[in-house]
This record gives structure tokens, C-alpha cells and sequence, in this order.
């Protein structure tokens, strides 16, 4: 004779229920959010949801076709967003999931815990559009999604003969783990649960994180009320450069190097880890004000313009307005080192746009800098800033335009 749950049971599954909401697994808001209360509202062991209950009660489709995609599509991403949060959960408890080809949330059968793989590094080729105030709605990034680098991927035990220069000697040297933080950009989905094979993939500069999607959610229910939280972050294609030049020389053997994305990085990493940023101005968020505090620069009213506090003089990235001829344009990289107060060593490899960091990436990765640049690394905190001539993308030269010790 079948038995019930027992009350154990009932409050176990309350309690990860309650769990996930604190965590806002699925979100504050919106038809993810949506689902999960609904299945979690019918229990975990009660009858599974069909595809027509979920339509009519989630999306209010109550002559919904049973095999229709919308609600095929949202069980796929609140499955997701539950395997990503337990991936790197530590409290040690029970896991729900929704068993394949099921409707309805469920403890997993086996519990144990196993060592985790180490994923590789996915890095997205495609390069964002980056004015620091103007926003972009509708721009449909397909091909450009973040995917490995959200689990910290790591380098270890890797033999590399490869020369250090000036500027990375203090890293090779430090008894520091060290960090290297890719700018990363966030992308939302605008679907039509009516038609989501017609969605889009959007990067709105007002809208950097999910809660930052939620508050515009808020504020413009017309024009967000379509708008999902797809969990997808992008690399610009140049990161790839940067990543190539610099692990060669970081690599050593018994040294540990993590990767994460910028949007990952904490304060208290700082206390811990030496930290290398390699990305684009616009995607540098924590660091941005820390790097730039203590510069002889600052940003301009775009990303695109980086202004010399001294003199006034404005250096500004063609690259935009000459990137689709075959007209030459000139892009600027920085490169800048510096101690935090919390003891980290940090190096900002840096480019106004792609052709930028393209260019700076392998110029501070040789192992003979120029003179000039060579003896401020010998130093303390240092920055320089590099004019890098392109077309179509390539970068073609390098010409150092500023060197100097930090303020």
C-alpha cells in the first residue's frame, strides 16, 4: 500500500523551497519566477504539471496546443538556473531538481558529494558596441555567450619557460594566488511567450545585472514586461588575445591562476589574490573607480574618450566610426600596475575597444618593454598608455604615447 510523504519530508522540501526563493534562484519577477512557485506549490510528491496546466496557469494559455514550445522553453531555463545554483552550492543540502521529461520539482535521488571537473575556457568571439551612457536596446548578440569562464576555470601545474618582463615579475614572484578578471557584459532576453522562437538577445546599458532588470521591470512594465533574466554574460572577441599573451607568462609550475568573469569579482578577492584585469574600459566595474582614482586619466563621457587630467588632452578610439572600411584609425591600450591597501598587486591590460587591447596585450607580454616603460615596472605603481594604429580590426603598429608613475 502506498504511503504519503512523511512530515520530515514535507518540511525538508519546505525548507529548500525557501532556500532557493532567499536565493532568488529564479528570480524576484517574471514568468521563471512564475513556474517555480507554481511547481513548488504542488508539492514534491505530489502529480506532476502537464504542459497545457502550465500553460493555462504560468501563462494564462488556456487553448494552448500540448506540445506547445513557451512551456517547454521556461521548464529548460528554470532547470538550468537550478543546476547552475547547486553547482556551486556548499551547505551540504538535499537538491532539488525537475527530472527530465517531468513537470514538477523533486529531490534528487542520489545525494553525494563528488569532485568537481574542472571545465575549460569558452571564450565567445564577437566584440560589443561600448558607449559608456548611451543605450543600445535591440542589439541581437546570438553567437556571444560566456559560458565556461562562469565556473572559476584554473591553470596549474602548467611549465612555462616563457621570459618575464618587468611589469609581471612581481606576479611570478608573489606568494599570492593570482585572479584574472575578463570584462564581461550582461544580455537579457526579450521573448514573446506566444511566439519565443522569435526572441532576442538585448545589451542595454542601464541594465547590467538581473536585479538591475528587475528595477527596470519596475520602473517600465511597457517596455520591460516582455523581458527575461536569460543568465548569459559576453566576452569581447579581443579578450582572447589578452587571455593567449598573458597565461604564457603568468603559467608556472605549482602556481595556481583562476579565471573569473568582472561581474564575478568581490572586495574581499582583493584580500586574497592578486588580481590582472584584462578587458575594455567599460567592462572593468569594481575596478573602475579603483583604477582610475589613482590615474593621471580619466574616462570621458563615453568609453570611447580617455581624458588626461593634466593638460586636458583627450585621447579618443576611432575604431567605431572606421571599423566597417578599409580607412587605417587609431585605438588606444593602457596598461597600468598598482598595490591596493589591502596588499594586492593588480596590472590593468586595458584597450578603448578590440583593436586596443589586441595590440597592448602582446606589446607588454615580450620579454624586452620598452626602456622607458621597462624602468617604471622596476618601480612602484606605474601606468602607460598605447596608441595602436588598425584596419578593419587588425591591429597593425604600437607607439608609446604616455609613461609615468601613478599619482
Amino acid at each position: 500500500m502506498a504511503t504519503g510523504p512523511s512530515d520530515a519530508e514535507k518540511d525538508a522540501y519546505a525548507m529548500e523551497i525557501a532556500r532557493l526563493r532567499a536565493h532568488r534562484v529564479a528570480g524576484e519577477a517574471g514568468r521563471v519566477r512564475e513556474l517555480f512557485d507554481y511547481l513548488a506549490e504542488r508539492g514534491g510528491e505530489g502529480i506532476p504539471a502537464t504542459q497545457p496546466e502550465i500553460a493555462e496557469a504560468v501563462f494564462g494559455q488556456s487553448a494552448t496546443d500540448a506540445d506547445d514550445a513557451t512551456v517547454r522553453v521556461y521548464v529548460h531555463r528554470l532547470r538550468k538556473r537550478l543546476e547552475d545554483f547547486y553547482a556551486s552550492d556548499e551547505s551540504g543540502s538535499r537538491r532539488l531538481e525537475i527530472p527530465s521529461g517531468t513537470y514538477a520539482l523533486r529531490f534528487a535521488q542520489e545525494f553525494a558529494v563528488s569532485e568537481p571537473i574542472e571545465p575549460d575556457i569558452v571564450v565567445p568571439v564577437a566584440a560589443p558596441v561600448f558607449p559608456r551612457r548611451l543605450v543600445i536596446a535591440g542589439a541581437a548578440i546570438m553567437l556571444v555567450v560566456l559560458v565556461g569562464v562562469f565556473f572559476i576555470g584554473r591553470w596549474q601545474g602548467i611549465k612555462s619557460h616563457a621570459p618575464v618582463n618587468a611589469l609581471w615579475q612581481p606576479f611570478v614572484e608573489s606568494r599570492r594566488p593570482t585572479l584574472i578578471v575578463l570584462g564581461d557584459y550582461y544580455i537579457y532576453g526579450e521573448i514573446d511567450p506566444v511566439r519565443p522562437d522569435e526572441g532576442r538577445l538585448i545589451r542595454d546599458f542601464r541594465v547590467n545585472s538581473a536585479n538591475d532588470l528587475v528595477v527596470m521591470q519596475e520602473l517600465h512594465p511597457d517596455r520591460f514586461g516582455q523581458s527575461e533574466d536569460v543568465g548569459l554574460n559576453y566576452l569581447p572577441f579581443s579578450s582572447a588575445y589578452g587571455l593567449r599573451a598573458v597565461i604564457p607568462v603568468l603559467a608556472r609550475e605549482g602556481r595556481q591562476i583562476s579565471v573569473i568573469p568582472a561581474s564575478e569579482l568581490q572586495p574581499d578577492m582583493l584580500n586574497y589574490f592578486d588580481v590582472i584585469y584584462v578587458g575594455l574600459f567599460s567592462g572593468l566595474k569594481l575596478l573602475e573607480d579603483e583604477t582610475f582614482t589613482g590615474s593621471h586619466f580619466e574616462l570621458g563621457e563615453t568609453y570611447d574618450e580617455l581624458i588626461d587630467r593634466r593638460d586636458g588632452k583627450v585621447y579618443t578610439s576611432q575604431e567605431a566610426r572606421r571599423l566597417a572600411s578599409s580607412a587605417y584609425y587609431h585605438d588606444y591600450g593602457y596598461v597600468a600596475r598598482y598595490r591596493t591597501p589591502s596588499g594586492a598587486l593588480v596590472a590593468i591590460l586595458a584597450g578603448s575597444r578590440d583593436t586596443g587591447l589586441r595590440g597592448i596585450a602582446p606589446t607588454v607580454a615580450v620579454p624586452d618593454l620598452p626602456a622607458q616603460v621597462a624602468d617604471l615596472a622596476g618601480g612602484g605603481d606605474f601606468e602607460a598608455l598605447y596608441q595602436i594604429t588598425g584596419q578593419q580590426g587588425a591591429d597593425l603598429s604600437d607607439r608609446l604615447v604616455y609613461a609615468g608613475k601613478r599619482p
